[in-house]
């Protein structure tokens, strides 16, 4: 662990030009610097570097962060790593935090276990270059089309037909038989001797993100049924199957400067792929595809495309696939193979122009790829169409954005031609129950933590009813449980709100006496503390993800007597690059980058945030009262047989209106 104190000199000693130079030809403007993109592909630049605030924006892909966080992107290192890169540039010696007499046994462990797994990687790799090795593992790998480079860079190899090759070799170059074993590269015979797990097989090693071997998989070549087609490695302390993706180490870089992942399932289908020249490509090899994995895919890309075999299995593994990766906020495709093809075949039978334009003439979004499959099977029957409907609605209830979600409603809308409020009814009633299940869960996790010093408090998404708003004098309605707002309408006011604290934070509003938000005799409040008082006194939680951690994770420092600047250092060089990235986007104004913010020559910066920042906070809450108007309004269309149910949403929809009104004429006087 790198200590705090080495943390902030790597971070000030780190020149945002200086770093991004390194890697990019930039070209002076005006105060700040220019340069096409390293992170996609444009002609004219849009990728600027302002070293005045130490945070480079592009302003066609979006990508913006700090030092770290270019050497994170532009490397695919994680946060530690890219801060040890940055050290090594700037001759910063990082002394790690003194780990405890566990912490080394357990580090040291790990690394005895890879070192392990490098050595049999490099045996494996020996072997094929033996006699033995080049008749029967070179001469298969040879017969699959693989050129001696693709063999050499996804360093195949050959697993002796002997029991005990390996063990024997390993004993000798001095390893334990204890980490043969934890490795799950040999087990132990009745007789107490070692054998190998991998023998008479060919062998592909699976590396980690890092790009150090961490399992194997071994496929026989013997065509007896009784013996399994391929043998893996356990899970071990080094390797999780479903954290783990074949080819990751290989197409990561790729994957992140395309923006665009291919996956697919087996291990020669990712060979044979980046051999014809497509480099994007993992395969979860040995597993169905888990959210872990795909959680390792959103760190380079949030686009998936999903190409699999056209026969029945691979059919619905392309539906199963399809809901992760969904639920996960990523962007999904599906491209089916003909029947009788897989990846590695179709990319051995044709060329790399014929297998690009297939994939692009040939991707399908979830709905046109469930419809396809499933309405065949529909048939003309209403109530499996009807159900091949709520399927679709289901999945498009998955995704975690609003905009994305409505999108989806749209086609499926005139896909079908179903009305978009029924489908909308669907989808709100299938994340209401996602929702109350995840709430459920997570109380159950949240009883298990007893020792937990401080339990995250249960936030519900909605106005509560209670203390007036702070300074504002409205008393907003509670929100029933399980209602979610829509984050897509409320994320423009919570930005907002999140640019003046983020900004202003640190200060004063200094209202006038005549002012209903001015308090006599005390010292004026800050920014931060004006926005924060009036969340905290309506229990309001933002709607949007992202926005809702930058908030919490702004007041967690700004709590801790932090100054405004060392909180935006905090934020910008946060390991958690979502906030670094919003954080940046902030404070990269793409106005200020090349000409004078017009605003600040009209009008004193104390006198416009006196004037905005209690209208924001009003225009918030009044859209949020929108919002759950909308939501009442809604559901009384549905409640026609519960008499109860519509005077108790009449009543709320009353106190909602009369609410508004207030807003409505504080605004009228801000």
């Amino acid at each position: 662990m790198i200590p705090k104190e080495t943390v902030d000199r790597i971070i000030d000693a780190a020149r945002i030009e200086d770093v991004v130079g390194d890697f990019v030809s930039l070209k002076r403007r005006g105060a700040n610097f220019v340069a096409c993109c390293p992170f996609h592909n444009e002609k004219t630049p849009s990728f600027y570097v302002s070293p005045a605030k130490g945070i480079f924006k592009c302003f066609g892909c979006g990508k913006s962060g700090t030092a770290v966080g270019f050497v994170m992107e532009h490397e695919s290192l994680s946060y530690a790593d890219a801060l040890r890169f940055l050290a090594r540039k700037y001759g910063i010696e990082v002394v790690e935090k003194e780990e405890s007499a566990e912490d080394i046994a357990l580090r040291q462990r790990n690394e005895s276990l890879l070192l392990v797994s490098e050595f049999a990687a490099g045996f494996f790799k020996d072997a094929l270059r033996t006699d033995e090795g080049r008749a029967i593992g070179y001469a298969y790998f040879r017969s699959r089309g693989l050129e001696d480079a693709t063999i050499e860079k996804f360093g195949l190899g050959w697993a002796p037909v002997s029991r005990h090759a390996l063990a024997d070799a390993a004993k000798a170059a001095g390893y334990k038989e204890e980490y043969l074993l934890d490795t799950g590269l040999c087990v132990r015979r009745d007789d107490g001797h070692l054998s190998d797990r991998f023998f008479d097989r060919v062998i592909f090693p699976i590396h980690s993100v890092t790009g150090r071997p961490i399992a194997f998989g071994g496929r026989t070549l013997r065509t007896d049924k009784t013996i399994a087609k391929y043998v893996n490695s356990p899970e071990t302390e080094i390797y999780v199957k479903s954290r783990s993706l074949y080819g990751i180490w290989f197409a990561k870089n790729e994957i992140a400067r395309q923006d665009r992942c291919y996956l697919v399932e087996g291990y020669l289908d990712v060979i044979s792929m980046h051999q014809l020249g497509i480099t994007n490509v993992v395969a979860s090899s040995g597993t169905s595809l888990t959210v872990e994995q795909v959680r390792l895919l959103k760190r380079f890309t949030d686009n998936v495309t999903i190409i699999y075999d056209g026969d029945s299995a691979g059919i619905h593994a392309a539906l199963r696939g399809i809901g992760i990766v969904l639920k996960e906020g990523l962007n999904v495709k599906v491209v089916l193979l003909p029947d009788g093809d897989d990846p590695d075949s179709y990319s051995r039978k044709h060329t790399l122009d014929e297998v690009t334009d297939f994939i692009s003439s040939h991707e399908q979004d979830f709905i046109e790829f469930k419809s396809d499959i499933l309405l065949g099977e529909a048939g003309s029957d209403p109530l499996k169409r009807a159900n091949l409907i709520n399927d679709v609605a289901d999945t498009i209830a998955l995704i975690p954005d609003a905009v994305k979600r409505s999108v989806y409603v749209d086609v499926c809308s005139a896909k079908f031609n179903i009305e978009a409020q029924i489908l909308f009814g669907r989808i709100s009633s299938t994340r209401g129950e996602m929702l109350a299940e995840e709430k459920k869960q997570h109380e159950l996790r949240r009883r298990r933590d007893a020792s937990a010093e401080h339990p995250e408090p249960e936030s519900g998404p909605g106005l509560s009813a209670g203390e007036p708003v702070a300074g504002a004098g409205v008393e907003p309605p509670s929100a029933p449980e399980g209602l979610s707002l829509d984050d897509a309408v409320l994320a423009p006011c919570e930005k907002e709100l999140l640019e003046f604290i983020v900004e202003y934070g640190d200060e004063p509003l200094k209202f006038d006496q005549d002012s209903e938000f001015y308090s006599p005799g005390g010292e004026p409040v800050s920014v931060a503390e004006f926005i924060g008082s009036a969340m905290d006194y309506d229990e309001i939680c933002f709607a949007n993800r992202i926005y809702r951690k930058v908030y919490d994770e702004y007041f967690l420092y700004y709590d801790e007597g932090l100054t405004q600047e060392q909180i935006r250092n905090r934020l910008l060089n946060s390991d958690d690059r979502e906030v670094a990235a919003v954080t940046a986007d902030i404070l990269v104004d793409k106005y200020v980058i090349t000409v004078e913010n017009y605003r600040n020559s009209m009008t004193s910066r104390s006198t416009m945030l006196v004037i905005y920042v209690p209208k924001s906070v009003l225009a918030y809450k009044a859209r949020r009262v929108e919002e759950m108007l909308k939501k009442y309004s809604s559901m009384l269309e549905t409640a026609s047989e519960d008499v109860q149910g519509q005077m108790d949403l009449l009543e709320k929809i009353d106190a909602l209106n009369r609410t508004r009104n207030k807003i409505s004429r504080k605004l009228g006087r801000v």
